[in-house]
C-alpha cells in the first residue's frame, strides 16, 4: 500500500486523536456530574465547568494508562499512520452513534475496538496482544461495574440507616457539598484514565511515523493539546447521555448522588494506579444503580440499565468493524486519496449525527426535566432507515415497541 505523504498524514491523525478526544469529554460528562446535576447540587451550567477544570488538571497525574493504550493492546511494530487512522475513526463514530441515542457506552472500548479491528484488517490476528487486550481491557470491563454496584449499594444502605431521621431538607443541604466534593473526585480521576487514552494512541502514530523512538515517553506538548481537548468536550456538556444517567436509571436525592460519586472515584482511582484502561461509564453507572439497589423503596429502571448493558457487550466488536471497514476502505482506494476519503467519510458521520440529534434536543435547559423513555430518536432513526450503521449496531427494539414509545 502506498503511503500517504507522512507529514501530512500524521497531523490528519493527531487532529482525529484529539476530535476523539473531544468526544470522549462530551460523551463521558455524565460520569462525572449527572447526579449532582440532577439532585441539583449543581446547575447544569456550573457542574460542566467545574468538570472541565478538573478534567484538564486530572490529564497531567499519570501516564500510566496512556503506556497501556500505546504498547499493551497492539503490536506498535505493526502498526501504520493508515491503520491509526482507521482505529481512530471507529471510535468517534461509535461515540457518536451513541450519543445521539443517549446510551452511556464506553468511549474506552469504543477507541480499543477501533484500533484492534483496524490492526486485524491490516496485519491479522498477530498485530494484537491478546494477553494485554483481555487482562488489561476486557476482565475491567466485566469486573468494574459490578464492584462499582456492591460498593454504591453498601455505601447508599449506611449512609440512610444513619440519616434515616433526618428531614429531608437538612439532608439535601448537608449532602449537597460532600456530592459537590465526590462528583469533583470523579473528573479529576477521569482525566487521569480518560485523557490517556488519545495520548497513547498518538505516542503510537509517532512512533509508526518514526517521529520518536519506540521507547519514548508521551511528548508535553501531546499532553496539553489531549487535556486541552478533553477539557473542551467536557464543557459542551454531552446532555443527552447526562440525562440518561442521572434521570433514567434511578430517581436520586442527595445521599445517593454522593454514595454513588465517592464509589465511582474510588474504583476509577484505584484502576489509574494499576493502569487498566477502565471505561469510567461503567463505573458510574454500576454505581449509580447500586444507589438504587441500596436504598429500600427505590425504583429502579432496569430496562433502561438492559440496553445500556446490551450496547456495553457490542462496544468492542461494533467499534471494531466500523475500524476495519475504514481501514478497508482506505487500502482499496489507496495512496493519498485513501486517507483523505476516510477522513471525508468521518466528516460526513460527524455532521449525519449532529443532524440527527437536532431532530429531539437535549440541552441544559430541559435536561432535568422528568423521565419519559419515549425515545423517540431511537425509534424514528431505526423506522426511517436513516442511519442503517445505527440500525446494526444498537440493540433492537421491536417495531411495535417504538410506535408505542414514540
Amino acid at each position: 500500500m502506498e503511503h500517504v505523504n507522512e507529514p501530512v498524514l500524521l497531523v490528519i491523525v493527531v487532529v482525529t486523536a484529539l476530535a476523539f478526544d473531544f468526544t470522549n469529554g462530551f460523551h463521558d460528562t455524565g460520569n462525572a456530574m449527572a447526579t449532582s446535576i440532577a439532585t441539583r447540587a449543581l446547575r447544569p451550567k456550573q457542574a460542566v465547568l467545574l468538570s472541565a477544570t478538573l478534567n484538564m488538571v486530572g490529564a497531567f497525574l499519570s501516564l500510566t494508562v496512556a503506556a497501556t493504550i500505546a504498547k499493551g493492546i497492539v503490536d506498535s511494530g505493526a502498526i501504520t499512520l493508515e491503520v491509526v487512522l482507521a482505529g481512530l475513526a471507529g471510535g468517534v463514530v461509535w461515540n457518536l452513534a451513541t450519543w445521539v441515542l443517549g446510551i452511556p457506552s464506553s468511549s474506552s472500548h469504543a477507541l480499543v475496538g477501533g484500533v484492534v479491528g483496524a490492526v486485524l484488517a491490516a496485519v491479522g490476528t498477530s498485530g494484537v496482544l491478546w494477553d494485554g487486550l483481555i487482562s488489561k481491557v476486557l476482565l475491567p470491563a466485566l469486573i468494574a461495574p459490578i464492584v462499582a454496584i456492591l460498593v454504591a449499594s453498601v455505601g447508599t444502605a449506611l449512609v440512610t440507616r444513619i440519616t434515616g431521621n433526618v428531614s429531608p431538607e437538612e439532608n439535601s443541604r448537608m449532602f449537597r457539598w460532600g456530592q459537590i466534593g465526590s462528583a469533583s473526585l470523579i473528573s479529576l480521576a477521569h482525566g487521569t484514565n480518560d485523557a490517556q487514552k488519545s495520548m497513547g494512541i498518538i505516542l503510537l502514530a509517532l512512533i509508526a511515523a518514526g517521529a520518536v523512538d519506540q521507547s519514548a515517553s508521551v511528548p508535553v506538548w501531546v499532553i496539553i493539546a489531549c487535556a486541552t481537548a478533553m477539557a473542551l468536550g467536557t464543557y459542551t456538556g454531552g446532555w443527552r447521555v447526562i440525562r440518561t444517567l442521572g434521570k433514567g436509571l434511578v430517581e436520586l436525592e442527595s445521599r445517593q448522588g454522593m454514595a454513588a460519586d465517592t464509589s465511582s472515584a474510588a474504583v476509577i482511582l484505584l484502576s489509574s494506579h494499576f493502569g487498566y484502561s477502565l471505561s469510567t461509564t461503567h463505573v458510574a453507572t454500576g454505581s449509580i444503580l447500586g444507589t438504587g439497589v441500596g436504598k429500600r423503596g427505590a425504583k429502579v429502571r432496569w430496562n433502561v440499565a438492559g440496553r445500556m448493558f446490551s450496547a456495553w457487550l457490542i462496544t468492542v466488536p461494533a467499534a471494531a468493524t466500523v475500524g476495519a471497514l475504514f481501514y478497508g476502505v482506505d487500502y482499496l482506494v489507496g495512496g493519498t486519496a485513501g486517507s483523505y476519503v476516510v477522513f471525508a467519510l468521518l466528516l460526513g458521520c460527524a455532521w449525519l449525527f449532529y443532524a440527527l440529534s437536532q431532530r429531539q434536543p437535549v440541552n441544559h435547559d430541559n435536561v432535568n426535566h422528568e423521565w419519559e423513555p419515549s425515545e423517540q430518536v431511537v425509534a424514528e432513526a431505526i423506522e426511517a432507515h436513516e442511519v442503517s450503521m445505527l440500525a446494526q449496531t444498537v440493540p433492537h427494539i421491536p417495531a411495535d415497541e417504538a410506535e408505542e414509545r414514540s
